[in-house]
């Protein structure tokens, strides 16, 4: 992962910004106070870090790249970036009242290891958020329909819904619950699927240079063929009909949520 994303991070902060709307929403479900210490795991350029920063809160960025966090820091020194990951992250017990992660958990080396270290660094009381996508939601994108192999590859490397929520309560965390997402029309953040409601956003080289599908699972010939058919389809008007057959229900993108509180607590 970490030769990966040093390779995505030379030009990761050209389209990958933090979407206002997912900032907002990190928040809502994290509600962090100007008081408290939190900390962004897997933060790659610190986007999301740094947005948060600017809204009053106190980050730690963690990431296992060191391009990344040098961009990161370039951005914002005032910041506490580390190396580190989620298996590992190098803080004490009971550091963060709360930890957001985006589009991170894909990337663990393991995800039991991953959510018990990050249980072991968060207070109790503290609040996990995590913004991620299912096999499930990844097979409704219509993007199979031009790069199948790539899609495949990518799912492949996402964990179950299921596997998540053991993982999550294996680890200690209580209150687990989810809320979807769904593209919206104006999302900044350039990720995988930030195209679903306009096609030619994948044209540009530099978006799928910042999005680990496209620049380091597939491979060169799908994603030149899938654009020559994606444009055709567009010319001809066809792309419609495909993006309506891959509609449903389930969500782009979920929100997940936990927390820590003491075991065998007795109510007040």
């Amino acid at each position: 992962m970490k030769a990966k994303y040093n390779k995505i991070g030379v030009n990761y902060n050209r389209t990958r910004l933090a979407d206002p709307y997912l900032t907002e929403e990190l928040i809502t479900q994290l509600r962090p106070t100007k008081a408290g210490r939190y900390m962004d795991i897997g933060c790659g350029t610190g986007n999301y870090t740094n947005a948060l920063y600017k809204k009053g809160f106190q980050l730690i960025g963690i990431d296992p790249s060191v391009i990344m966090l040098e961009k990161a820091k370039a951005k914002n020194p005032l910041i506490d970036w580390r190396v580190g990951t989620a298996e590992n992250t190098g803080l004490p017990n009971d550091h963060v009242d709360g930890i957001i992660g985006t589009l991170t958990i894909h990337h663990w080396a393991n995800l039991k290891k991953g959510f018990s270290e990050l249980f072991r660094v968060l207070k109790k009381d503290g609040t996990l958020v995590i913004f991620t996508s299912t096999p499930l939601q990844m097979k409704g994108y219509w993007l199979h329909n031009y790069f199948p192999k790539m899609m495949s590859d990518s799912i492949a490397q996402m964990p179950t819904y299921e596997h998540v929520i053991t993982a999550m309560t294996v680890a200690g965390f209580v209150n687990i619950k989810t809320e979807v997402y769904t593209i919206k029309p104006d999302l900044e953040d350039k990720f995988l699927y930030c195209g679903k409601l306009n096609p030619e956003i994948y044209f540009d080289e530099n978006i799928r240079h910042g999005i680990s599908s496209f620049s380091a699972l597939a491979n060169r010939e799908e994603v030149e063929n899938g654009l020559v058919s994606l444009r055709k389809d567009i010319k001809s008007g066809k792309i419609t009909k495909v993006i309506q057959s891959y509609e449903n229900d389930l969500g782009d993108y979920l929100y997940l949520l936990g927390e820590k509180k003491l075991r065998n607590s007795i109510p007040n």
